[in-house]
């Protein structure tokens, strides 16, 4: 692993290759049947390898690379079919909802052909009571507001300002929320 200035770059590693193998099995495990809420947070506890408190709830299947840098806040909700690129670190921190369809995605590839199978990574952080529509995408690097809202299907590139809603490809502020 070399540190970049924009984040980390990853060259392929065995440890690293041996864990997103042992993730995509839980996960393989998680989605395949029904499970209890308590269950899926108990796999959910194995993929992150860190305590989920029992007020999450993560609606199968869902899939992610990498659990060990990704946290749960309380009463966060992520719903069916997300998908979870977290090789970068994903923080949700309380009360977030997450749609179905929702990807997040903290790792890209550089432009340049002679580097591109290297992996770069870089934190996604979705702040307290975030809404983030179905089938959105945010990319690395990119922080919610706090009681922000991604429209459906938005693709964010940009961090988005607490109390805004933020919809389009790619994403702009569509207006302030009113409290």
């Amino acid at each position: 692993m070399i540190n970049t200035p924009t984040g980390k770059t990853y060259v392929g590693s065995d440890e690293l290759y041996a864990e997103v193998q042992r993730t995509m099995r839980l996960c393989a495990e998680m989605n395949n049947g029904w499970h209890t809420e308590a269950e899926v947070r108990e796999y959910l506890r194995q993929i992150t390898a860190s305590e989920v408190d029992d007020t999450v709830r993560v609606f199968p299947p869902f899939n992610i690379n990498y659990g060990r840098r990704t946290t749960f806040g309380k009463g966060s909700f992520v719903n069916f079919g997300c998908t979870f690129l977290a090789l970068g670190g994903i923080t949700i921190e309380e009360g977030v909802f997450i749609a179905p369809h929702v990807v997040l995605a903290t790792e890209f590839h550089p432009e340049d052909p002679e580097t591109r199978h290297s992996l770069l990574t870089k934190p996604i952080i979705i702040r307290r009571n975030a809404w983030i529509g179905a089938n959105a995408t945010i990319l690395a690097g990119v922080t919610i507001g706090e009681n922000a809202i991604v429209a459906a299907g938005a693709v964010v590139s940009k961090d988005v300002p607490d109390n805004t809603i933020v919809g389009g490809v790619p994403a702009k502020v569509i207006r302030e929320i009113k409290k």
